[in-house]
């Protein structure tokens, strides 16, 4: 009488190849190709899930830096309308005191903001102002940001 075939990690160590699926592999040669279910990778592929990682930590990076300048630059939109919207209501509560009184209201307030007065014009009893604001970061590569606004006569009590 025959012994048995032996099965599995037996066939593995007899140097025997076993039937079915597992028996279209090579007995030995390698812990992992007696493994169901590992999927054995050639060595060019070792390394590929680091390189995709940093690809996506580096997209991510831009971003975010991205983002900031974004928004950096559209607080300095928002501080310069802000500026200009002030100023100009100030020069139009006096703008009946003459041109150079309203725009020395203008001014004074839009130094006290923290902005740049561009320019300043009186038409009648309204006031246009024009601000200027450097953004903080990346976007002041690009130039200020800049409002302009325009009031009109200002009931004082």
């Amino acid at each position: 009488m025959r012994p048995p075939k032996p099965v599995g990690r037996a066939a593995a160590a007899s140097g025997r190849s076993v039937g079915g699926a597992a028996g279209r592999r090579q007995a030995g040669g390698g812990a992992d190709r007696g493994r169901p279910g590992r999927v054995v990778k050639s060595d060019r592929e070792r390394g590929s899930a680091t390189v995709l990682a940093a690809g996506v930590a580096a997209a991510l990076v831009v971003m975010a830096v991205a983002f900031t300048a974004v928004g950096q630059a559209s607080a300095a939109r928002h501080r310069a309308q802000g500026a200009a919207d002030a100023a100009a209501l100030a020069g139009a509560a006096r703008v009946l005191f003459g041109d150079g009184e309203a725009c020395g209201a203008a001014r004074a307030m839009v130094e006290e903001a923290g902005s740049a007065l561009e320019g300043c014009e009186v038409d009648g009893v309204e006031v246009t102002v024009a601000v200027s604001e450097v953004p903080a970061g990346i976007p002041a590569a690009f130039g200020p940001a800049r409002a302009v606004s325009r009031a009109g006569p200002v009931m004082v009590e």
